[in-house]
């Protein structure tokens, strides 16, 4: 992200101003993963539309929300840096972003020692930051996933809780040019672990749950509505359970898909759906 057009760098650290006080905070160990967390702590989430702890959805909320991202997933970015990445085309001025960065302080406010969660610059050329204990949902995300997924169907129970924790596109509908990357990311790795589950809760066993293998295609569908492999998933779950209907409502959402893409299906789909319109389904044991 270019530098070019911001109004120059903070010619002197921020001025103080009052921090919201906050309960105290409680630190406990995160579920399986040995990691204390401050669950206190205010929770940047991202896993939708951006939206912070404490922080308004009227007003500046929305923007000061959208600034907290970038100084999470992008730390020690200075003014000049800022300033672009919150708006490409017109850049913030500095005094914008230091009303928006106290603004975020005073609503973040501090943990119990009275340490800031958006802590004061000393100088005016020192990066901007968050404190580390600021949560983010992305990250819980990846603890959940990374600890189930070598335990094989052991580990659904932790897949489901991070899908649980997406809430549609990643940074919203359009996010900032920063993010652009980050939203492939994480849309990859949500359709990963969407189907994962879908695979494991389909076929007849010890692990089926054909509502939770529906909800896992949904919750990947929401956040990429293009994602063929799972119209295949759906379609498989669909003639698992007899659902004849179920099965021509998924055929018919990937048809008209790759018509408003104007492109063709994938051979995959193709095959699969010729023979599961041809070919009586009932629900089968793993192979």
């Amino acid at each position: 992200m270019t530098e070019a057009g911001a109004a120059g760098r903070a010619q002197a650290a921020e001025g103080d101003d009052p921090s919201a006080a906050v309960e105290e905070p409680t630190t406990i160990e995160e579920e399986e993963g040995g990691e204390a967390q401050d669950l206190h702590a205010p929770e940047i989430r991202v896993l939708g539309p951006v939206e912070v702890t404490g922080v308004d959805s009227t007003g500046h909320g929305p923007r000061m929300a959208q600034l907290a991202a970038p100084l999470l997933f992008r730390p020690g970015r200075s003014a000049d840096v800022l300033c672009a990445d919150m708006d490409p085309v017109s850049p913030w001025s500095t005094s914008t972003l230091n009303a928006r960065m106290q603004g975020l302080r005073s609503c973040l406010g501090s943990d119990s020692s009275g340490n800031l969660y958006v802590p004061r610059r000393k100088t005016g050329e020192a990066p901007y930051r968050l404190a580390p204990s600021v949560r983010c949902d992305w990250a819980r995300f990846l603890r959940l996933v990374e600890r189930a997924l070598p335990l094989g169907p052991a580990g659904l129970g932790n897949l489901e809780r991070a899908l649980g924790l997406v809430r549609g596109k990643p940074f919203g509908g359009k996010p900032l040019p920063w993010a652009e990357p980050l939203q492939q990311e994480m849309t990859t790795r949500i359709i990963d672990v969407a189907r994962t589950v879908a695979t494991h809760r389909t076929p007849t066993g010890p692990h089926d749950d054909l509502a939770a293998a529906r909800q896992a295609v949904a919750t990947g569908l929401d956040v990429d509505p293009t994602a063929e492999l799972l119209y295949r998933d759906w379609m498989r779950l669909e003639a698992a359970r007899g659902n004849r209907s179920g099965l021509h409502t998924a055929i018919t959402r990937v048809q008209q898909i790759n018509r408003d893409l104007d492109c063709s299906p994938e051979p995959e789909t193709t095959q699969l759906i010729n023979d599961l319109l041809h070919t009586p389904h009932s629900r089968t044991p793993t192979p």
